[in-house]
C-alpha cells in the first residue's frame, strides 16, 4: 500500500509539473497581448482518466448520501465527491459535519484552485463544529460547463449551487478570488448571508489586484523552475518561518491520495485571470450596504493581493472585524491555522 501512495504522488508530481509549464507559457501570452474574444481556448487537462488516483467517487454520484453513516469517521482526506445538478452546469463538491446542524459555511475557491487545495486543517477544524461545504467553480475541476468570465458570473454561480443544494441561509468563507465572490454573493443575495469569512482578499478596484496574474505567473515559472508547487511563493514568505510553514502546508494538501479532484485546465485558469483583471479594473462597489458580521483576515506581506486591501476592505464593511498574522504572506491563515480555526469558530459561534 505504501508503495502505491508512493507510486500516486510521483505520478501527481509530474503531472503538476507538466500543469506548470503549461500554465506559464499560457499565463505569458495573457499578459504580453491581451486576450479577444475572437481568441479559442481548446479544454486541456492534464489529469489521466486512467489513473485511479485521480477519478471522482462514482459511488457518490449515485448515492448522495454516501459517507453519511459513519460521519464521525469522515475528514477532508476522504470525504467523498458529490454533483449536483444547477442550470447548465454539474456541480462538484464535497461536504460533511452534517451532524452539528446550524448555518451551513460554503468555501469558496482561489485562483485555479480545485477542492484538493484546501488546508485540511481548516476543513477539518471548521467541520467538527460545523457543516460545511466545498465545491468546485463551473468549468474547474470535476464541475462541467465553461468557465466563468467574471466574477460576478462566478457569484452568480454559486448562487444557483446553493439554492440547489436547497440552503435558505449559509455563512461564506472565501479566500482570495473567493472572497471577491462572497462580496459579489452578498451584494446580489443579501438575504442568502448571514455571515462571511474573508481571507488574502479585497475590494473590487484594490491596490494590484489588475495585476495579480503577474505575480501568479511569474511564481509559475520560479516553481517550475526550482520544481516546487508554486504556492510556497506565492502564498507564504521567504523567512526561515514562512519556508516552514509552506512545506507543512504543500504536505497536508496532499495528505489526501485516493479520489483527488481533477486539476484545473488552462482555459479554467485563463478565464480567472480575466475575471480577476476585469474586477481589479472596476469602480469599488458601496459595501456599507453589507451589514452582515465579517471577519478580514490576511497575513502582514501579502504580495499577491496587498495587505493594505485588507485594511481597506474592512473600513469598508461597517460589521467587520480584522486578524492580521505577522511574518505571513497570502497564505497567512493556513500558516496560522491553528490560531485562524479558533478565530474562525469563536466568530461564526456568535
Amino acid at each position: 500500500m505504501n508503495q502505491i501512495n508512493e507510486l500516486n504522488l510521483r505520478i501527481r508530481e509530474m503531472k503538476f509539473l507538466l500543469n506548470t509549464v503549461a500554465m506559464s507559457l499560457t499565463a505569458i501570452s495573457i499578459f504580453s497581448a491581451p486576450l479577444t474574444q475572437a481568441e479559442v481556448v481548446p479544454l486541456v487537462s492534464f489529469s489521466e482518466p486512467s489513473i485511479q488516483a485521480h477519478k471522482v467517487l462514482s459511488s457518490a454520484v449515485s448515492n448522495p448520501q454516501a459517507g453519511q453513516n459513519a460521519q464521525q469517521d469522515t475528514n477532508w482526506k476522504n470525504v467523498p465527491t458529490q454533483f449536483i445538478r444547477a442550470g447548465d452546469v454539474n456541480f462538484a463538491y464535497r461536504e460533511y459535519g452534517q451532524q452539528n446542524g446550524g448555518t451551513p459555511v460554503i468555501f469558496l475557491n482561489h485562483l485555479a484552485a480545485v477542492l484538493d487545495n484546501w488546508d485540511p486543517r481548516i476543513i477539518d477544524g471548521i467541520a467538527a463544529k460545523h457543516h460545511v461545504v466545498v465545491f468546485d467553480n463551473r468549468g474547474v475541476g470535476a464541475s462541467t460547463g465553461k468557465p466563468a468570465q467574471s466574477i460576478e458570473q462566478m457569484a452568480d454561480d454559486a448562487i444557483a449551487f446553493i439554492q440547489a443544494k436547497g440552503f435558505k441561509q449559509v455563512d461564506l468563507f472565501g479566500f482570495s478570488m473567493g472572497g471577491m465572490i462572497s462580496q459579489e454573493i452578498a451584494l446580489k443575495q443579501p438575504n442568502l448571508v448571514r455571515k462571511m469569512i474573508l481571507s488574502g482578499t479585497g475590494p473590487a478596484g484594490g491596490t494590484g489586484i489588475s495585476t495579480v496574474g503577474r505575480i501568479s505567473n511569474w511564481d509559475l515559472v520560479r516553481g517550475m523552475a526550482t520544481g516546487q508547487d508554486p504556492k510556497v511563493y506565492l502564498f507564504f514568505t521567504r523567512t526561515e518561518n514562512g519556508k516552514a510553514a509552506a512545506k507543512q502546508f504543500i504536505q497536508r494538501i496532499n495528505e489526501r491520495t485516493e479520489n483527488r479532484d481533477k486539476e484545473i485546465t488552462i482555459s479554467a485558469y485563463r478565464a480567472q485571470l480575466k475575471a480577476l483583471k476585469k474586477w481589479g479594473s472596476k469602480k469599488p462597489s458601496d459595501l456599507s450596504v453589507i451589514q452582515q458580521p465579517v471577519l478580514v483576515a490576511n497575513g502582514d506581506h501579502d504580495r499577491m493581493v496587498p495587505t493594505v486591501n485588507t485594511y481597506d476592505l474592512a473600513k469598508r464593511l461597517p460589521n467587520s472585524s480584522v486578524v492580521i498574522y505577522p511574518d505571513a504572506g497570502h497564505g497567512g491563515i493556513f500558516q496560522f491555522h491553528e490560531d485562524f480555526v479558533k478565530q474562525s469558530l469563536t466568530f461564526l459561534a456568535k
